[in-house]
């Protein structure tokens, strides 16, 4: 049974991280092991062809997808809404219906969660129904640091948090995690920390011996092009060892420009998710059916190219 807010007002969990920090693993997890009870998803996908609401369908009570902009900006007027219509629904049902209790919303890679709750608590209709109770940011631990080296966006979303979830702790060194876990405290010394591997709690442990990364100062306006997402439809004629071999090359090429890639592949064992952060690949996973109308579209986030070049790219490659 979801946990109630002391006012009535509906409990909101709002789950933000950088492009690839695992957020989609985490939250499957805490909805296959009933973490949220039977809470409402609300899912945030920068790109017009979303792949995560495909992997927490399957566990989720109930669920509203938000595709196509980001709702910390460009999306926040859907966003409104959404929460808006929940709010309605609640109001009208009777004091004997279960009533909706708890939200989680997973935003975008690339939202600030900072500006979702300031954009709630600013919403005359939604600050008397709905309650922030925790902002938690995901933070991949193989790659964290050089995202707050380069972005300052990754910087705002540390610093917006309540909880800090360190993931994929098991690909680097106990002394990476503890040189990463002293970066985050002078970023944000009032969160707390965990960490979890595919959504699985671990302990953290730290060597405070090991000194903080000193992370470069961020100076004036950041002049180079947007983060963006941009998708690329495969034809089914391609063959799936040869897009491979093509995109592990674009990542070892362009891995700093291209910070994420999602989306769905058919092949003979089915639909297959392809994601990969930077220049690592991770395992494809095998999708259920409900993923089908995802299939054999990539999106890719990142800067400097266009989804032509991508095109262009693939079919010189493939012949």
């Amino acid at each position: 049974m979801t946990q109630k807010s002391a006012d009535g007002r509906i409990r909101l969990t709002v789950l933000g991280g950088y492009l690839g920090s695992g957020k989609t693993t985490w939250l499957r997890h805490q909805l296959f092991s009933g973490v949220f009870g039977d809470a409402h998803i609300i899912v945030n996908e920068a790109a017009e062809t979303p792949v995560d609401d495909a992997l927490l369908a399957e566990h989720a009570e109930s669920m509203t997808l938000l595709a196509g902009g980001c709702v910390c900006c460009t999306g926040k007027a859907d966003l409104i809404a959404a929460l808006r219509e929940l709010c309605n629904t609640r109001s009208r049902q009777s004091a004997s219906e279960p009533r909706l209790e708890q939200i989680v919303l997973e935003t975008s890679g690339l939202a600030d969660p900072a500006a979702i709750v300031t954009a709630i608590r600013e919403d005359p209709v939604l600050v008397y129904h709905i309650l922030v109770t925790e902002i938690i940011v995901a933070v991949d631990a193989a790659n964290a640091i050089a995202q707050l080296s380069e972005e300052p966006l990754g910087r705002q979303q540390i610093e917006a948090a309540d909880r800090l979830l360190l993931t994929k702790v098991d690909t680097v060194t106990p002394e990476s995690v503890s040189g990463l876990v002293g970066t985050l405290k002078v970023l944000n010394p009032a969160a707390t920390m965990s960490a979890a591997v595919k959504g699985i709690e671990l302990e953290l442990e730290i060597d405070s011996d090991v000194p903080p990364v000193a992370l470069p100062a961020f100076s004036g306006s950041d002049t180079r092009d947007p983060v963006v997402p941009m998708r690329i439809d495969i034809d089914p004629s391609v063959d799936w060892a040869a897009f491979s071999v093509w995109l592990s090359a674009l990542l070892h090429a362009r891995g700093k420009d291209i910070v994420r890639v999602k989306g769905v592949l058919n092949s003979p064992a089915g639909h297959l998710l392809l994601q990969a952060v930077r220049n690592s690949v991770q395992s494809p996973e095998i999708l259920p059916r409900s993923a089908s109308d995802h299939s054999n579209s990539i999106v890719f986030i990142g800067r400097g190219f266009t989804a032509a070049a991508l095109r262009s790219s693939l079919r010189h490659f493939v012949g």
